[in-house]
């Protein structure tokens, strides 16, 4: 019973008894009954709610939100419906994919009445039916997708998931708004199993990238190859840069090979090359052992 209609029923029963209490008993009699009338007669429906009428069976009306009045023993209220949006959490446990793998999908469902009268009519109870054919709707997804597209795809799930509880329940004046699939649950093994795989599949990536990286370094080499052959300077002055870059850190003590040496001398490499005749007389000998200061 609404506040209201309780105001005014206690209000008419308190009128009533003043009045009988005075001697008017007729008058006191009369505040009760319509005490009575407005406690069965005076209904009030908030502005989410939906009141559904039969008069002697047969619908009257929907009546909300606000006051209105019914007529007592004629008139009954079979349903109240509430039209807010409502959720409701559905699962399905080791449901089979189609590549015969078994999950454990947790979903949750929000939905809203639209037409108070199909819902409170059309079908016995709308919200445990709503969780029956939703539990049956992610068992058809389930086994009609992939496990794969079940954990990478997970927006398309919940669409295809939606629109087809929507399809379902569409006579009951029941929208389906969202439909969201909170989590999937495989086996460990399988876990296991999909992690070993992951990692192959990373380990065959870099070792790709790696050989395509050699590949690379191999193809510079050959190129450089090239113009030292054409260029034997450039080679003695490249020599000439590793020997200081190695000889960088204090106390290193770098022996030297006696041809790597000659090879050093610049009229030795021209006349190694062809380039020029051999020199009649070739610079002092370098130093076979290099110390930095």
């Amino acid at each position: 019973m609404n506040p209201i209609t309780v105001f005014l029923t206690i209000s008419c029963v308190a009128i009533g008894a003043a009045f009988g209490a005075v001697g008017y008993v007729v008058a006191g009699i009369a505040f009760v009954l319509a005490a009575i009338v407005i406690a069965s007669a005076l209904k009030m429906a908030n502005t989410w709610q939906k009141f559904v009428i039969l008069r002697a069976g047969k619908l009257r009306g929907v009546k909300g939100p606000g006051l209105f009045l019914i007529i007592p023993v004629l008139d009954n209220v079979v349903a109240v419906i509430d039209e807010r949006i409502q959720t409701t959490a559905f699962s399905a446990e080791a449901a089979l994919t189609k590549d015969t793998v078994p999950v454990n999908v947790d979903a949750i469902i929000f939905w809203f009445v639209h037409d108070a009268q199909k819902a409170a009519l059309n079908i016995t109870n709308y919200r445990e039916a709503i969780d029956r054919v939703a539990q049956t709707s992610l068992r058809e997804m389930i086994g009609s997708s992939m496990l794969s597209a079940l954990l990478s795809e997970r927006s398309a799930a919940d669409e295809l998931l939606r629109t087809e509880i929507a399809r379902k329940i569409s006579d009951w004046g029941i929208s389906v708004k969202s439909v969201e699939i909170r989590d999937v649950a495989i086996p460990e093994a399988l876990q296991d199993a999909m992690s070993r795989q992951a990692q192959a599949e990373r380990e065959k990536e870099a070792r790709v990238i790696l050989g395509s990286a050699e590949a690379a370094i191999a193809g510079k080499f050959v190129e450089a190859a090239k113009t030292y052959a054409d260029h034997p300077a450039a080679l003695q002055l490249r020599a000439m840069n590793i020997i200081y870059e190695t000889t960088k850190e204090r106390g290193a003590t770098i022996l030297i090979p006696t041809s790597m040496v000659d090879s050093m001398n610049p009229v030795v490499a021209l006349a190694l090359a062809g380039q020029q005749s051999a020199p009649q007389k070739a610079n002092g000998p370098l130093p076979q052992t290099i110390r930095p200061r």
